[in-house]
């Protein structure tokens, strides 16, 4: 069984740098960002279902990120050719999948293929 956050540890979505990206990443198992720009409808769009879901049972072993790229040197490098909103999954550290997503739909599916990786045991 894959470790939850501790229910005082949680917050809806924590607000983030790349600084605390890197931390994050290495402290918790799994962790899924969100990266916005300013005056970026679909970020607006996407902002309640990506609150909703870190409210979620389903995702409770799941650290919930946003970051906003254009103050961040690393997440815009990540973003390269890409457009907000722009979304990572990590597991122990490792990025496991990034793209622009644009409906509630595929920010669904890329956190449950996070929830169901199975990461590698010792």
């Amino acid at each position: 069984m894959l470790p939850e956050i501790k229910e005082a540890d949680r917050q809806r979505v924590l607000d983030t740098d790349d600084a605390g990206l890197r931390r994050y990443t290495h402290e918790h198992l799994k962790v899924f960002a969100k990266f916005t720009s300013d005056n970026c409808a679909t970020c607006e769009l996407l902002a309640p279902p990506f609150a909703k879901f870190s409210d979620d049972e389903l995702f409770r072993s799941i650290l919930f990120l946003r970051l906003a790229s254009e103050e961040n040197p690393v997440a815009l490098k990540l973003m390269q050719d890409k457009v907000a909103p722009f979304f990572v999954s990590y597991c122990q550290g490792q990025l496991l999948e990034c793209d622009s997503l644009t409906t509630e739909a595929e920010v669904y599916d890329m956190l449950q293929r996070l929830r169901h990786f199975r990461p590698l045991t010792n």
